[in-house]
């Protein structure tokens, strides 16, 4: 596996290279370490050209610096394993808009995996201005860990399953590049109402539960699907369904099983349509109280 693995200098980004070591069994062939240093400011400063590139030499010159400590920080995380020495660290230096050239990296170096850090913001500063990983995981064609809190190990892993392509995108992630042997995983899905607050209000138990009914069997069988899958290889895996709304029931029960890490797949939507739509992964993205890997595009 070869991972991406953007770093800033900040303790979040510090978070996604120690939490390397929670990967060292994957048989990780390359970890590439990206600082992005963005241009757009120095450029639009009202300063001399000359004064412009004396400033950009000095950032460059720290971010060299801070690249070269966090390869030391991902060589002492991946020497917690028998595969550490052949797992290649290689440092990049870029420059342009963080985000998107963390992605064209991503794209260029034909990544399995890319891993950012983020403070976790959920309040509406963040909803408004977004952040760099709200931004790679919308833009990226490959998966994408989002680390929230140190992850020394996983443990303990909740996929949420809906029987769409995403989430079996998400599943064969996870069966063939990602999933520690160690771990155990729990295949969650989750049966959205199907009437309105009001409606429930209005209409007797039997029919409520006669048009859930059908849902409740469909989701039991999408479980039970996965589960197989990942039995033949050989996982830990239990499963369950539950009633309620998906992402917040998703987050809630990470929240209380102590997950380690949500998995997830996305149909990556940009744009006006995922400010104002919104999605599953989004919510959980932005509140779960654990790591997110998001699974878009190719897998494998």
């Amino acid at each position: 596996m070869k991972i991406l693995c953007a770093v800033d200098g900040s303790e979040f980004s510090h978070r996604a290279v120690e939490a390397l070591a929670s990967l060292v069994g994957q048989g990780l062939n390359e970890v590439v370490l990206l600082h992005v240093v963005e241009t757009g400011l120095l450029s639009s400063a009202r300063a001399d050209k000359a004064r412009v590139r004396a400033s950009l030499v000095s950032v460059d010159r720290e971010a060299d610096k801070l690249l070269q400590r966090m390869a030391a920080t991902a060589a002492a995380a991946l020497s917690q394993s028998a595969t550490a020495p052949r797992t290649a660290i290689r440092t990049v230096l870029a420059h342009g808009p963080v985000a998107e050239t963390i992605v064209r990296q991503a794209g260029r170096r034909r990544v399995d995996l890319v891993m950012v850090g983020s403070q976790g913001l959920s309040d509406i500063r963040s909803f408004l201005l977004g952040s760099v990983s709200r931004k790679v995981v919308s833009l990226a064609s490959c998966p994408v860990l989002v680390v929230k809190r140190r992850l020394s190990q996983i443990a303990r892993v909740v996929l949420a399953a809906d029987g769409s392509k995403h989430a079996k995108k998400a599943a064969e992630f996870l069966r063939t590049c990602f999933l520690p042997e160690s771990a155990h995983l729990t295949v969650l899905s989750v049966v959205a109402p199907v009437v309105t607050d009001l409606a429930a209000r209005v209409l007797p138990q039997p029919q409520i539960d006669a048009l859930t009914k059908p849902l409740e069997e469909q989701a039991s069988r999408i479980v039970a699907a996965f589960r197989e899958a990942f039995l033949k290889e050989g996982c830990a895996v239990t499963t369950d369904v539950l009633a309620g709304f998906p992402s917040q029931t998703i987050i809630e029960y990470a929240g209380r099983n102590r997950a380690d890490l949500v998995a997830v797949g996305s149909r990556g939507l940009t744009g006006t349509d995922r400010l104002l739509l919104g999605s599953v992964s989004e919510g959980i993205l932005k509140y779960a109280p654990c790591s997110v890997l998001i699974v878009r595009g190719r897998a494998g």
